[in-house]
């Protein structure tokens, strides 16, 4: 009989636990940190602020929800996301750490082959949108140049 509540009681727990994992929601501020060694700040990014209020606010921003920032393997955005759906992170995909190099000296890589590295993809993602932002909206200001997101390391 107490064999049989403990592990009744165990079964429950580990339920609770999945359960929990199934609907647990993105933190409201994601620091993009420890997938890379970094040369400037680490950046935050509120994505509550994005994905509630400011999709809210500009609706005309956001046409594909979530799928704006978030994308599948060709690129095309996904659409059906909802708050608790599970997501690839950007590094799996864009497994090549910092920006793809510049310079004289540099390999001449085209579009594809750039968005392999994440701060690439970080960049088109973010900045594009930005960019649409502070031209229809002007005065206000997204940011868009590298301090702007990436504090000074300390």
């Amino acid at each position: 009989m107490r064999k049989t509540t403990v592990v009744t009681i165990c079964v429950a727990l580990a339920c609770l636990f999945f359960a929990g994992g199934i609907y647990a929601k993105v933190g409201d501020v994601i620091k993009f940190a420890g997938d890379c060694p970094r040369t400037k700040g680490e950046m935050t990014f509120s994505h509550k602020k994005h994905s509630e209020d400011y999709v809210k606010q500009y609706p005309d921003l956001y046409p594909n929800g979530c799928g704006d920032c978030h994308h599948d393997a060709k690129g095309q955005p996904l659409k059906d996301l909802k708050a608790d759906s599970k997501v690839d992170t950007c590094i799996s995909c864009h497994k090549q750490c910092g920006e793809a190099p510049k310079g004289k000296d540099a390999p001449k890589l085209d579009k594809k082959q750039k968005l392999a590295y994440i701060a690439e993809a970080y960049h088109q993602n973010c900045q594009g949108c930005h960019k649409d932002f502070n031209k229809k909206y002007a005065p206000k200001k997204a940011p868009v140049t590298c301090n702007d997101c990436h504090p000074k390391k300390s």
